[in-house]
């Protein structure tokens, strides 16, 4: 039965986007930016071409769209502002909604869920975080957070921690634990990552996505340790499509397909293909 309920699903999901924005309003071509710099979600390939998780992800929206797509690599700094200026028409890049980018630009319903948490030298003195996967929400109960962060503070007093600038893990970094650590931005999580394996930086903070991605990459010079956030300057943990204000149709559009990729299960095929766990139903 259970079957049979997401076919149904997925077929209604599918009539809604051949329906519910009309022909005039439905543009024949999109242009979607990614960063192409955060595996696994997206990343450049040493011939130069796109991969990763989202790349198949808006290969399956633009094809139950039934609109060409051209996808282009956009350095993160510049990622909203090249959407505001008209450069393409869309941003897929493991961006989370905060209140601060829904001022700019409007989110799609989320496409994936996945908190941030914190990543270090194996044989190092943070390896031994307290609350190791604990999730623990910004917007949640503050007195927890507060017993959590006055028992890691003394444990995190004066290392450095890199970060991506301009992601929400920067907001986070500088806001809740700027008074206890140092920090270090880069351009791309590559770059904090290869500062943590030659110690020149003591932890990362990143989507945990992205951090096991590292792990298998490095080896056991690093770990995962601690727990993970969700939630206020993080946003809610989940993954949105970015769209200008003022493209009603182009946004509906994109709520359509990703209910249709949510309800027949191919985005939990995605997401376990990619992170080995299914983050494809964030609803």
């Amino acid at each position: 039965m259970k079957k049979i309920h997401n076919i149904a699903l997925a077929t209604l999901a599918c009539i809604a986007i051949s329906t519910s924005v009309s022909a005039q309003e439905r543009p024949t071509s999109i242009t979607i930016a990614t960063e192409g710099a955060y595996p696994p979600w997206n990343y450049t390939k040493a011939d130069g071409t796109l991969a990763g998780y989202e790349i198949e992800l808006i290969d399956e929206i633009c094809g139950r769209l039934k609109v060409e797509c051209t996808v282009v690599a956009q350095d993160w700094n510049g990622i909203i502002p090249g959407l505001t200026a008209g450069k393409y028409d869309a941003i897929i890049a493991s961006m989370g909604a905060t209140d601060e980018r829904r001022e700019v630009v409007d989110f799609s319903d989320p496409y994936a869920r996945a908190p941030n948490g914190f990543l270090v030298a194996s044989d190092g003195p943070l390896a031994n975080l307290p609350f190791s996967g604990q999730p623990f929400s910004l917007g949640g109960d503050s007195a927890e957070l507060e017993v959590a962060l006055a028992e890691l503070s003394p444990l995190l007093q004066g290392k450095t921690l890199g970060v991506q600038g301009g992601s929400t893990a920067a907001n986070f970094a500088n806001e809740v634990l700027g008074d206890i650590v140092e920090i270090k931005e880069y351009g791309t999580v590559d770059q904090h990552n290869l500062d943590l394996t030659a110690g020149r930086i003591d932890l990362v903070v990143c989507n945990v996505t992205s951090l096991a991605a590292a792990a298998e990459d490095i080896g056991d010079q690093v770990t995962i340790a601690g727990p993970s956030f969700t939630g206020g300057v993080l946003g809610a943990g989940t993954t949105h499509v970015a769209i200008r204000k003022g493209e009603p149709a182009l946004l509906e559009m994109m709520n359509e397909a990703i209910a249709s990729i949510i309800a027949d299960g191919t985005n939990s095929q995605l997401t376990t293909k990619w992170f080995g766990v299914d983050i494809g139903n964030p609803n």
